[in-house]
């Protein structure tokens, strides 16, 4: 604009011209040039009165900002994630750090304000504000690169000496299925305090579930564990095919069930000492017993264990397969509430389902 000015005012050109040159508004060049006249600013470095909204002055320089961003990502993969608050302490301690200067609200406060961290999220397009997962001590520890790679060396000696190829290697996981799920968004009056929500009960019955999965995408048909001391046939009924049930005082997985599940992939996969197959699963004590080790050896299935307290990275199903799997339990339960809606949901109901959540091919895409 300056350079507009200063070709009308000192060169003699046309307004018109030179805002057809410049693609500037004719009006607002006019202004700006009867401005100039006004106040006698007329020489070769003419300076103009700026208006409207200026760019914020940046306080840190790209470096410092990378290096920031760089901290923040850090903290959040060890699992000590900064909240917002913190990140803006983090900002004015840098910039004191830096010895640059901050506005007088940064030093009263001790802290960048919210308006800057908007900024910075927004410039930061790798960065957002996100609810973590609950990670144990025991499993933020025991997942460390010694023991992963022991892991996988393990499983690397395993493929070389069985030759397995990827439709010979299984793995193994369980999940707990409650028959009160959290409840999804509706959309409500607005200003409304509390919206109600129908659930078959106050507290869950806990069911346990059992998949086993191979590398291309193939299952073995799930066991479901009931808290029922009896179990009778007309649990599964409406399960997937092929499906088997058994029920304990718990619901929990113990060696006496996962024998019988053990029984049951053996059926279903069918190894031989020709075509071994690779078992992978979690180190709990109920994979462990002595007879389910010693049937998985006579029936040519090598198991191998996860590290312990590390399922929550290494297991495939926790990582793809779990998730959808209890989406459609709620989208079932909810389905059956518009239906029947007096009928309380038991547990039986919950292998109807198990048949349209189990989508396996993409679960070992997670852990790679």
């Amino acid at each position: 604009m300056e350079q507009a000015v200063n070709r009308v005012v000192n060169n003699n050109e046309s307004i018109r011209s030179v805002a057809r040159d410049s693609n500037i508004c004719y009006v607002t060049l006019s202004r700006y040039v009867k401005q100039a006249r006004e106040n006698n600013n007329i020489g070769d470095n003419i300076s103009l009165e700026k208006y409207g909204y200026s760019k914020h002055k940046q306080i840190f320089t790209d470096a410092q900002l990378e290096e920031l961003v760089s901290y923040v990502k850090q903290s959040s993969k060890i699992y000590l994630g900064l909240s917002p608050k913190e990140v803006r302490k983090l900002a004015y301690d840098c910039a004191m750090a830096f010895h640059v200067e901050v506005p007088e609200s940064w030093i009263k406060n001790k802290a960048a304000g919210e308006d800057c961290l908007t900024s910075f999220l927004k410039k930061q397009p790798t960065l957002s504000i996100r609810v973590p997962e609950a990670t144990s001590i025991g499993r933020a520890t025991n997942f460390n690169k010694p023991n992963v790679d022991a892991f996988f060396d393990k499983l690397a000696r395993v493929r070389d000496k069985f030759k397995f190829s990827s439709s010979e290697i299984w793995n193994l996981d369980e999940t707990g299925l409650t028959t009160v799920q959290r409840l999804g968004k509706v959309i409500a009056e607005k200003g409304t305090k509390q919206i109600g929500g129908i659930t078959s009960g106050e507290r869950g019955v806990l069911v346990t579930l059992c998949i086993a999965v191979s590398a291309i995408g193939n299952h073995v048909p799930p066991m479901f564990l009931f808290p029922r001391k009896r179990f009778h046939d007309h649990f599964i009924r409406d399960g997937p095919p092929g499906c088997i049930g058994a029920g304990n005082g718990s619901g929990w997985m113990t060696a006496e069930e996962f024998y019988i599940f053990m029984k049951h992939f053996v059926s279903n996969v069918r190894p031989s000492v020709e075509k071994p197959v690779l078992l992978l699963l979690d180190n709990h004590e109920s994979h462990t017993a002595y007879n389910t080790v010693k049937y998985a050896k006579d029936n040519e299935v090598v198991l191998l264990s996860f590290p312990p307290h590390c399922s929550h990275r290494l297991q495939p199903l926790d990582r793809s397969v779990y998730g959808p799997l209890k989406k459609y339990m709620t989208s079932e339960k909810r389905c059956l509430d518009e239906k029947q809606s007096r009928q309380i949901y038991d547990n039986i109901r919950y292998t109807r389902a198990c048949s349209k959540s189990i989508t396996i091919c993409s679960c070992t895409k997670e852990c790679n």
